[in-house]
Parts: C-alpha cells; structure tokens; sequence
C-alpha cells in the first residue's frame, strides 16, 4: 500500500506525488514485505559505491579478499558507529526510553558516525591483513561522495532533513513537512528556530547531493591527474564535505546539538574536519613538491626510459610502459647504473629494488 505525498515547488503551482512505498508482497513463512523507497535508494547507492571502490582497489590491485573483510567489518561497524553517535547527541530523550535504542528502522543515524565506526573497524582490518591503510582511505573517500550524494534522495522520498523557510525558486513544501513543522513548533523554539508550516523550505538533501555529485568528479579527476601521494583524496574528501555540511548544517531544522548548548554537532565537527584536512593537504603537497624522495605516505614517480613494450604484459604494466604500483601509475627514469649495482635517479645514487613483486595491498618494496 502506497502512501503519497504531493510536493510543491516554488516556482510551479503543480506539485507531483511520490510514493514511500516501491513494492509490498507476501513471502511463504514470513507475510508481507514492504520495501521503501528510503532503503532502496540508499542500497542503490551503498551498492554503487562498493562496486566502485572493488573496480579501483582492483585497478589497484589490492586484495579483493582482504577488502571484502574491510567492507564487512566496516559496513557493520559504520551502522553501530552511526547509532551511538545519535544516540549520544539524543540522550536527553534515550534516557528515559532504553529501548528505542535498538530500534534504528525508526531511523537515528548519523552519516560522520557512520565514517568514524568504519574507518576505525578498516584500519584494524587493514593492520591485520596488512593492507595499505592510506591508499584504502583515498577509496573510501571517493566510494563516500557516491554513496551520499545518492543516498540523500531517500531523505526526499521520505520528505525529511530539510531546511528553513525560504523563498527560493527551488524551495519545496509538502503536507508532510507542513505537519512536521507544525508539531515541532516547541522544539524550534527551544532552539530559536522560527518556521512558518505554509511556507517553503530549503531542500538541504538536494544541496548536499549535488555537491557530493560533484565532488566525486572533482576527486576522481585530481586520482588520475594529480595524485601526488596515498591520502591526499581522502583529505580533499575531508575539505570537500566538511565546507559543505558546515555551511549546509546552519539550514538544517534537525541538526544535533552538542548537550545543552546551541551549537550544532555537524556544523563544529564539519569545519574542523574541514580546516584540519585543508591544513594536513597543504603541508604535504608542499613537502612533495620540495622534496620528491620516497616518504611515508608519498609515492615516489619516475619514469623508465628502458622498459620493452614486449614485457609489458609479463610485468603487469600498462600499455604505455608504466605500471600501477601502490595505487598510482609508475614510470622509472633510470638515468645511469653504476658498477656497483646502484642506480642514479635524479642526480641520486639509489639502490633500487625495482618491482621485485607488487604486493596485493598495492605497496611496492
């Protein structure tokens, strides 16, 4: 049974009805089933990220077996992380009903608990199958801004996690949000937040989309052109989302806050992120660029002017002679060879290893 719900724009008169429900069946032994629109689309783009992130780590060639475990540990742990995290900002109702805990179908989970529970459950996985925790990151960060920017369309279905009034061509209004609005009249007033149920509102999951849309390309962009060392997309995903669910936050009429203060969890939590990713992105792109040596964390690019076509499929290599070796595309310019088996490299004798074997986690020795 489909439950409607018509939404106005501000720019047309006609409003368009959308289902809550996709489809409602019986099952043998079990009864009706009913699948929403929320669950499914957020699946959908759980299930886009994923196949994602498996097609890069395999690019990357990284152990699809090992990051299968991070998917399932993470996957679990990002829903317990999102939970608590709620919960916690929301204890002054959980409290004094212990039971609503479990009941997360209710809805109650938060997207930066979510990453901080599955990140937590990928680096002890990435420790224990040792695989490379940084080039991980740089996927997670790209998988995330697909996932999000299509998952907030189930926040639309649902017709939730909207903003203020505004007058905006783009602002919508439903008689669902207006029956929000009107039965949360105190709790906005608790926060000196003014809402007028008639009136339209900011589409904040549309916002948010579209940016994390948008910053996928951007990163997916800067992974083939100028990646310059294993982390530096998960802190452009960090600079990226934080500007955003800062600004974004502040429109919000559902926003946690921190205990009894006014401050919005998200919004605090978003700019530092925000400005620390910035921070941490700057200093090492400086140090790349002034210093292009093997470091913790930076990859090493050099090109080689001696690889044989021939060899290119026997050594794993790209068509154009490079390779991919810990997550990025590899060229070594071997300059001169020494007697003693040393090799210079721009102007430094190094003694190379060179590819003696790719490991799966995409590290190189």
């Amino acid at each position: 049974m489909n439950d409607f719900t018509t939404v106005y724009f501000n720019f047309s008169e006609k409003g368009f009805e959308i289902p809550s429900v996709l489809a409602s069946f019986n099952l043998p032994l079990i009864g009706e089933v009913t699948i929403k629109w929320y669950g499914a689309i957020i699946a959908f783009g759980f299930m886009l990220a994923v196949l994602f992130g498996g097609r890069m780590a395999y690019k990357w060639r990284m152990s699809i077996d090992k990051m299968l475990d991070v998917l399932i540990y993470g996957t679990v742990f990002g829903v317990l992380g999102a939970r608590i995290y709620y919960v916690l900002f929301e204890w002054g109702y959980y409290k004094d009903h212990l039971s609503d805990v479990f009941k997360i179908w209710e809805g109650g989970l938060a997207i930066y608990g979510g990453i901080i529970g599955g990140i937590l459950a990928a680096y002890i996985t990435c420790r224990i199958d040792k695989l490379n925790f940084r080039n991980l990151l740089d996927l997670i960060g790209m998988s995330l801004l697909i996932g999000q920017g299509i998952g907030r369309w189930g926040n639309f279905m649902n017709q939730e996690a909207f903003g203020t009034n505004t007058d905006l061509p783009w602002g919508m209004w439903s008689e669902k949000i207006a029956d929000y609005i009107s039965q949360n009249q105190p709790t906005f007033a608790e926060k000196g937040i003014t809402m007028d149920p008639m009136k339209s509102v900011h589409p904040t999951f549309l916002y948010e989309s579209v940016w994390c849309l948008l910053g996928f390309a951007v990163l997916y962009i800067i992974c083939k052109k100028f990646r310059k060392f294993s982390g530096q997309l998960f802190l452009s995903y960090g600079v990226w989302y934080g500007t955003e669910r800062a600004i974004v936050e502040g429109f919000r009429t559902d926003s946690l806050y921190l205990f009894n203060t006014g401050i919005r969890v998200s919004q605090l939590l978003s700019a530092t992120v925000a400005v620390a990713c910035l921070v941490a992105l700057i200093i090492l792109l400086r140090k790349y660029s002034l210093d292009p040596q093997p470091i913790e964390g930076v990859d090493f690019f050099v090109e080689d002017e001696k690889r044989k076509k021939g060899k290119n499929e026997a050594d794993g290599e790209d068509d154009d002679g490079t390779d991919i070796i810990d997550g990025k595309k590899v060229i070594l310019k071997v300059k001169s060879k020494e007697e003693d088996g040393t090799e210079m490299i721009d102007g430094k004798k190094v003694i190379l290893k060179i590819k003696s074997k790719v490991e799966d986690d995409g590290e190189h020795n």
